[in-house]
């Protein structure tokens, strides 16, 4: 197992090996085929029976892709993984860096987010020691001693430091105080965690209750909130759109970044929906919009559940 970690297989090899898993995870496995499908008719009522179940196969197909990409990480070279994802409008983030700003970074399970760890490739800060930003990303530990310590340093492959989400806001405020320009991502598409504040709102037809403290880090420390919207334009190669939530979060209102965001992850997901992580259980506690809210609105609350 660890060799097949390490090997630096081909390309061609890896999606024929893709295309194997994808027969025996969809047709014979049936790996959580009935979550999937509920996820996507409660999501997409208006797509026939027929559209939902093109758009499952097609999710399979490309969690297979993930699956083998991802091993594949560890042995990439920064040539060869600048040829696979490319970052649009890096420059964005650069401008803020420049203003002495650091910045919160909403993403989500779309496309190959282990490849999003390679966004310090595509920056070209450089402060007046010469020294380029801290990209970091929060992580949740595995309960596998084996895992957890073999994604630590999968993601570490292209010199991005893992934070754990514990400790996430005193590690970010000790960067602040240290003067180190950051870039701190989240992935702020899961439920809440216990006692997070989650904003609950309208998402891909659902009551849903999203993290919320991606958005209360950038409000305390006044980070630049930045959305990475990523695309699978082909095979094997992915396009991440640095796009701008709130410059200014502190002048807004509560809920409204991780309103914002909500709205572009909706609108990533329906552009491209089988490269979002539909297996899990994202709406298993449920909760209700308020009566006046009913039409589309959001609030804050204190998830319980």
């Amino acid at each position: 197992m660890k060799l097949l970690l390490n090997l630096r297989l081909p390309f061609w090899i890896l999606y024929g090996l893709a295309d194997l898993t994808f027969v025996v995870v969809y047709y014979i496995v049936r790996y959580r085929r009935s979550v999937v499908d509920e996820n996507l008719r409660k999501s997409f009522p208006e797509k026939s029976h027929k559209e939902q179940r093109t758009i499952a196969r097609q999710f399979y197909r490309h969690f297979a892709d993930y699956l083998f990409e991802t091993v594949r990480l560890s042995t990439m070279s920064e040539k060869e993984i600048r040829k696979r994802i490319v970052f649009k409008n890096m420059e964005l983030a650069d401008k803020y860096f420049e203003q002495g700003r650091s910045v919160v970074a909403f993403f989500s399970h779309c496309g190959n987010w282990e490849w999003v760890t390679s966004i310090g490739f595509w920056s070209n800060f450089r402060d007046s020691d010469g020294q380029p930003a801290t990209f970091a990303q929060i992580y949740r530990p595995l309960k596998s001693k084996w895992a957890d310590e073999y994604f630590l340093k999968l993601r570490s492959h292209f010199h991005t430091h893992s934070i754990p989400k514990a400790s996430s806001f005193r590690e970010m405020v000790r960067m602040r105080n240290s003067g180190r320009i950051s870039l701190t991502g989240f992935l702020s598409d899961q439920k809440p965690s216990h006692g997070d504040h989650g904003h609950i709102t309208t998402f891909l037809n659902h009551p849903t209750a999203i993290i919320s403290g991606t958005e209360r880090m950038a409000r305390k420390l006044d980070f630049v909130a930045l959305y990475l919207d990523m695309e699978k334009p082909r095979r094997g190669h992915y396009v991440v759109n640095v796009r701008l939530i709130s410059d200014n979060p502190r002048l807004t209102e509560e809920g409204e970044i991780t309103e914002s965001y909500a709205k572009l992850l909706e609108q990533t997901i329906r552009r491209t929906p089988h490269i979002w992580l539909w297996t899990h259980k994202r709406w298993k506690n449920k909760v209700e919009l308020p009566a006046e809210n009913t039409n589309g609105g959001s609030r804050d609350i204190e998830h319980t559940t």
